[in-house]
């Protein structure tokens, strides 16, 4: 036992103090986060675009009257669910390739990162808010108009902040998986966690630190935002008593 201890050690000596490998690691936990964070800006603005497009739609197709007004909420409709149809049914590593290599071309690797990810959070954050705001009661978009909203209002002030109470822990279940997808943004040669352990594997020509290490790191993280979240739900729940 005390043998494989100092194996681990050795190899961690390795891994990490040799040439101040361990820099790579803080690089790669710093461009993770903000590939996160910016990624969620960027998918939530998407998301609450795209759910207002198609829950208007669902709330007012079938009353709305024939004319201009129906024919540009119609299209929009068409795009956004050609939108998520492709970007749901497609796999997130072909999307970050295709945006690396094909559209955005010359373009600094966590800059693509960051647009591949929103775009690819933002079809499913959509869904996640449209069924918010299809679960908020009509009467709730009745009593808005009563109080001299128009639809924007009526949204902004009443049916969001609702919606967003009934949709946080999906939200943020979004967000974890957000952070873990990062893992794969090494396909296009960014410096996130994954290609720093990669990095250090094809110097050292060791897995067991560099690989373990980073999957700790992970889990680190995964578990202090799910315990902001939580903390988050509670102080909403006591808000509403």
């Amino acid at each position: 036992m005390a043998e494989f201890w100092q194996s681990i050690s050795s190899e961690a000596h390795t891994t990490f103090i040799v040439d101040e490998r361990w820099r790579l690691i803080v690089s790669g936990i710093g461009n993770t986060l903000i590939i996160t964070f910016f990624s969620l800006v960027i998918g939530t603005v998407l998301g609450v675009l795209v759910a207002a497009v198609r829950s208007s739609w669902d709330r007012t197709s079938l009353t709305m009257r024939r004319g201009p007004l129906r024919f540009i909420l119609a299209f929009f409709n068409s795009v956004c669910k050609l939108y998520l149809t492709v970007i749901r049914g497609t796999p997130v590593m072909i999307q970050i390739m295709i945006f690396g290599f094909i559209i955005l071309t010359g373009t600094h690797k966590l800059l693509v990162a960051i647009i591949a990810f929103g775009i690819h959070s933002g079809a499913y954050v959509a869904e996640i808010i449209r069924s918010g705001i299809m679960s908020v009661d009509v009467g709730q978009f009745e009593a808005g108009r009563s109080l001299g909203f128009n639809y924007v209002q009526t949204m902004r002030l009443i049916v969001l902040p609702q919606a967003f109470k009934n949709i946080l822990p999906a939200l943020a279940n979004e967000f974890i998986i957000l952070l873990k997808d990062t893992s794969i943004a090494g396909a296009i040669a960014g410096t996130g966690l994954t290609r720093a352990a990669n990095i250090i594997r094809g110097v050292t020509f060791r897995s067991v630190v560099p690989l373990t290490s980073v999957a700790l790191i992970y889990l680190i993280m995964v578990m202090f935002f799910t315990w902001l979240v939580g903390k988050l739900e509670r102080r909403l729940r006591s808000s509403e008593r």
